[in-house]
C-alpha cells in the first residue's frame, strides 16, 4: 500500500466511479484538473456529470480498462504495436513497455481507487496489481484531501448525510464557499459535491468499515452510535473503539449526548440535546412539530439564541439540526445566519423526498434501512398526517410503508428489531432482501421478515418481486395515502411506474405501465 495520495497530476483510475461516495470524489479531483478514468457496471445522472467534466468512464470492469495505460506508454513510439504479451517493465510507480526489444520511455501508473465493495477477485483490480499501480481505498483519498482544508467531518451512524449537507448549505448561504463531500445528492449544489474557493471542506465520514478511524478534522460531528454493519462489526464495542479513535483524531468534537453511547463513550467538548434537563450546550425548547416542518426555541449554554423553524419532518432532523447550528457557533457564525439557512434547506434527496402527488396520493422515497431509521421516519410521517390544524394538501389519512429490507447480514442481525419499527404504518408492504453482494448464509428471506412483522402488526403484505409491488400497489393506493418507499437498496426505481399509474384520469381506471407494450 503505498503511503500517500499524490495530487501533484498523476492520474486517477476509480474500480467503481458511480457509486455515491466515490463520485464525489471523482467530481472534486476532476474539479481540480486531474485527470480521471473509471469504471461502472451502470451508466447514471452521476457518471454522466464526471463525463461532462473530462473523465473517461468504461461500462464495464474488466482488465482492457488499463489499455489506456499501455497506449500513453506507446504515446513515445506511435510505430509500436503492444499486445498482451509485451513485457511491462516496472520501476517504482513507474512503468515502461519491452515490445521486440524496444522500450518506451516510463511514466507514471495512475492512482486506482477502490471501495470495500470491490473485491481482489475483481479483474479490473487484478489488473492495476499486475501493472504495478499505487492501490489506495476510497478512504485513503478522503482522508488525504481532508487535509487540505480546515475540515469538518460528520460521523455516527444515523443522520451522516442530512447533517453533512446542513452544515455545508449553512456555509454556503453564509459566503464560506466550501467544499463539500456528501453522501447524498443536493439540489443547493446539484448533487453529493461541490469545489470551493473558501478554507472549508465539509464532508460526511463513515463508520461501516472501520475506515473512519483515517480520519482527521479540525470540527468532528458525531450524531449517535448503533450497530448497523454487523458484516464489519461483530460487537457495538468494536463499534465504539472506532469513533474514539475518530475522537481523538479531531481537533474539536461536537456529539449529542441524547445517544446514550456517545453520552457514556465519548467526551464532546460540544454537546447538543432535546432534552432540556441534559445540560448540554445547544438545546431546542418549546418544540413544535407540525406537518410542514419544525419550531423550536434553541438555546446555546443557558442563553435564548432565537427561533428556529425547518422545512424538515422528525425530531431526528431537530437533532440534526442542532447538530449544525454548534458548527456554525464554532465556525462564528451569527445565529441569525444560521437559522435563516436552515429554514431554506430542503434535504438531501431519498431522505424523506417527496416524489409526486398523484390522485391525492403523497409518494415519498427515503433511505432509512436500520430499524432506528425506519421508526424515526415512519414518526415524521405519523407527525404529518396527526396535525389535523393545518389543512394539509392532500389531506392524508393512512401510512403505507413499503420496505425493502438491505443486505442479508443486517437483516438478520437486527430481525426482531425489524419485527417492532413499523408501529406508525397502517400497513406494511415487504418484498425480497436486497443483498448488496452479500451471501445468504442464513438462508434470510423476506417472508421471514413479513411473518415476524405480522406477529406486532396487524396488515402485513409480502410481495417477492418489484413486479408483484407494483401491482399490489396499483389496487391497495387510495387518496389520503402516504406511500412511504424504505430502504437503502433498488425499490425506489419503480416509484415512477406507481406514480404514473394514478397519474391517469379516475375515468379510465389507470394502465399499468409496466403492462404496455411499445
Amino acid at each position: 500500500m503505498p503511503s500517500s495520495v499524490d495530487f501533484t497530476g498523476r492520474p486517477f483510475h476509480f474500480i467503481g466511479i458511480g457509486g455515491i461516495g466515490m463520485s464525489a470524489l471523482a467530481y472534486i479531483l476532476a474539479k481540480r484538473k486531474l485527470p480521471i478514468y473509471g469504471s461502472d457496471i451502470q451508466r447514471s445522472h452521476i457518471t454522466q456529470r464526471l463525463q461532462a467534466l473530462g473523465a473517461q468512464i468504461f461500462c464495464r470492469q474488466e482488465a482492457s480498462n488499463f489499455e489506456y495505460v499501455r497506449q500513453s506508454l506507446d504515446a513515445e513510439n506511435t510505430e509500436l504495436k503492444l499486445s498482451v504479451s509485451d513485457h511491462v517493465v516496472k520501476a517504482g510507480h513507474k512503468a515502461s513497455v519491452v515490445h521486440n526489444g524496444q522500450k518506451t520511455q516510463a511514466i507514471e501508473l495512475p492512482q486506482v481507487i477502490c471501495s470495500t465493495a470491490i473485491h481482489s477477485g475483481n479483474l479490473e483490480y487484478q489488473a492495476a496489481k499486475e501493472l504495478g499501480c499505487p492501490i489506495f481505498h476510497r478512504s485513503d483519498l478522503l482522508a488525504a484531501l481532508i487535509q487540505d482544508y480546515q475540515s469538518i467531518a460528520v460521523a455516527g451512524t444515523h443522520g451522516k448525510t442530512t447533517t453533512s449537507s446542513m452544515i455545508a448549505f449553512m456555509a454556503l448561504f453564509a459566503g464560506l464557499d466550501p467544499t463539500i463531500l456528501v453522501g447524498g445528492e443536493v439540489n443547493a449544489w446539484e448533487g453529493n459535491a461541490r469545489m470551493g474557493q473558501g478554507p472549508y471542506m465539509v464532508a460526511e465520514a463513515d463508520e461501516s468499515d472501520g475506515s473512519l478511524v483515517k480520519i482527521t478534522a479540525e470540527i468532528g460531528v458525531i450524531t449517535n452510535i448503533e450497530l448497523d454493519h454487523p458484516d464489519h462489526y461483530e460487537s457495538l464495542e468494536q463499534v465504539i473503539n472506532t469513533f474514539k479513535v475518530f475522537e481523538t483524531n479531531c481537533k474539536t468534537l461536537v456529539g449529542c449526548i441524547d445517544c446514550a453511547t456517545v453520552r457514556e463513550q465519548i467526551q464532546p467538548q460540544i454537546t447538543y440535546s432535546l432534552n432540556p434537563d441534559s445540560g448540554a450546550d445547544y438545546q431546542a425548547r418549546e418544540i413544535e412539530y407540525r406537518a410542514n416542518g419544525i419550531y423550536a426555541h434553541i438555546w446555546e449554554r443557558g442563553n435564548f439564541l432565537g427561533e428556529l423553524e425547518l422545512q424538515l419532518l422528525g425530531q431526528h432532523n431537530l437533532s440534526n439540526a442542532l447538530a449544525a447550528i454548534a458548527v456554525g457557533r464554532q465556525l462564528g457564525l451569527e445565529f441569525s445566519v444560521i437559522a435563516r439557512s436552515l429554514a431554506l434547506f430542503e434535504g438531501a434527496k431519498r431522505r424523506f423526498e417527496h416524489r409526486g402527488c398523484y390522485n391525492d396520493i403523497l409518494f415519498v422515497d427515503d433511505y432509512a434501512h436500520h430499524p432506528s431509521e425506519i421508526r424515526a421516519t415512519l414518526a415524521a410521517a405519523r407527525h404529518r398526517l396527526l396535525d389535523s390544524a393545518l389543512n394539509t394538501q392532500p389531506r392524508l389519512q393512512r401510512i403505507v410503508a413499503i420496505f425493502q429490507p438491505h443486505r442479508y447480514s443486517r437483516t438478520h442481525a437486527f430481525l426482531q428489531d425489524f419485527a417492532q419499527c413499523f408501529s406508525d404504518a397502517d400497513v406494511v408492504i415487504l418484498t425480497e432482501v436486497y443483498s448488496a453482494g452479500e451471501p445468504n448464509l442464513w438462508q434470510i428471506e423476506g417472508q421471514n421478515v413479513a411473518d415476524l412483522i405480522a406477529h406486532y402488526h396487524p396488515q402485513v403484505l409480502y410481495q417477492p418481486s418489484m413486479d408483484a409491488i407494483k401491482m399490489s400497489l396499483a389496487q391497495l393506493l387510495q387518496p389520503g395515502d402516504l406511500a412511504l418507499f424504505l430502504g437503502a437498496g433498488n425499490l425506489n426505481k419503480i416509484i415512477p411506474e406507481v406514480m404514473a399509474f394514478y397519474q391517469t384520469s379516475p375515468e379510465t381506471g389507470g394502465i399499468e405501465p409496466w403492462r404496455q407494450t411499445a
